[in-house]
C-alpha cells in the first residue's frame, strides 16, 4: 500500500495533478492524503504579525478548507469509476507550507508528492513555482511534479538525465524500475556532454552500475553534445516523444538551470511534460 501526499490550492492546475496521480496508479494500492495548508505566511504584514484566535481559525480557515476538499472528493467520484486500489483521506493544515508537508510526510510516511505547477505565463517567471520548487529541494520524499497542461497518457518513455558523477543506491532507483516494470515503458538515459569530452573512470563505474540495476528492463544510452542542458533536453525531449523526466535530488545542482532558471523562451515541455524527482 503507497501512502500519496496531494497538496493543493483548489486550483485547476492542482486538480490537474489530482487527475494525473489517480491514472499513474490507477493499478496500484494507495492511501491517498489530500492535503490543504492555510498558510501562516499570508497573516504576516510587513512587521506586523496578526494571529487569530482557536474560534477565528476554526470559522476562517479549517470549516470552509474542509467543505472544498469535500468538494474534490465529489469531483473526483463523478469523473472516476469506483476503485478498490483508492483511498482517500483529507487533511486540514494552519501552518507554513514546507512545515506542513514535511510534518506529513513523516506521519502518514509518504511514499510519494504529486502536486502541480503552473508554467511561466511571462519571460522573467521562473518555470517552477515557488512551493513545488521548495519541495523537490528540501522534503526528503519522491516528487512528481505535474504541469499545468500535463494530461496522462500510457508510458512508454522515460527520459533519465544523468551526468555520471554521482552513484545511486538501489532504494533511489526504484521508482524506476516501478515504471519500466508496471507500465511497462523503455528507459532512455542521456547524458550531455562538452565537445570532445569522454567519461572518467568515476563516471564509467557509476554508468555500469546503470547497467547492473536496470538489466532485464529495455533500456538505452543518449550522448548529446550541447553547452545548454536544457536546450540539450529540449531537443532529446522533442525527438524521442518523452512522457516523463527523472532525475535525482542530489543532482539538483547540475539541473539548476533545467528546474529553475530557465525562461519560457523554447523550453515547451516545462507545460506538459511532469518531472519525478527522487530522494535517497
Amino acid at each position: 500500500m503507497k501512502n500519496i501526499l496531494l497538496p493543493t490550492d483548489f486550483s485547476e492546475n492542482s486538480w490537474n495533478a489530482i487527475e494525473y496521480a489517480l491514472h499513474y496508479f490507477q493499478d496500484t494500492k494507495c492511501n491517498f492524503y489530500l492535503l490543504h495548508v492555510n498558510t501562516l505566511e499570508n497573516l504576516i504584514v510587513g512587521d506586523t504579525h496578526y494571529i487569530p484566535s482557536h474560534e477565528e481559525i476554526e470559522t476562517i480557515y479549517i470549516k470552509p478548507t474542509k467543505s472544498k476538499l469535500k468538494t474534490i472528493l465529489r469531483r473526483i467520484s463523478q469523473k472516476f469509476d469506483n476503485n478498490d486500489n483508492h483511498k482517500f483521506y483529507t487533511l486540514t493544515d494552519y501552518n507554513f507550507f514546507l512545515e506542513s508537508v514535511r510534518t506529513h510526510v513523516d506521519e502518514k510516511r509518504i511514499d510519494m508528492i504529486v502536486m502541480g505547477t503552473k508554467g511561466a505565463s511571462g519571460i522573467k517567471e521562473f518555470i517552477i513555482g515557488s512551493n513545488a520548487g521548495d519541495v523537490i529541494t528540501k522534503v526528503k520524499c519522491t516528487s512528481l511534479i505535474v504541469p499545468e497542461n500535463a494530461t496522462y497518457d500510457t508510458l512508454k518513455e522515460v527520459a533519465f538525465p544523468t551526468d555520471f558523477s554521482l552513484s545511486y543506491d538501489i532504494q533511489t532507483l526504484e521508482p524506476i524500475s516501478e515504471i519500466l516494470s508496471k507500465k511497462n515503458a523503455i528507459l532512455r538515459i542521456l547524458h550531455i556532454i562538452k565537445k570532445d569530452e569522454s567519461l572518467n573512470s568515476d563516471q564509467e563505474r557509476n554508468k555500469d552500475l546503470l547497467e547492473d540495476f536496470f538489466e532485464g528492463f529495455e533500456y538505452s544510452f543518449h550522448y548529446l553534445t550541447n553547452k545548454k542542458i536544457e536546450d540539450a533536453i529540449q531537443c532529446f525531449v522533442e525527438s524521442r516523444d518523452i512522457d516523463i523526466i527523472v532525475m535525482v535530488a542530489k543532482n539538483l545542482n547540475y539541473f539548476q538551470h533545467l528546474l529553475f532558471h530557465s525562461r519560457v523562451e523554447k523550453i515547451s515541455y516545462h507545460t506538459d511534460i511532469p518531472f519525478l524527482v527522487l530522494h535517497e
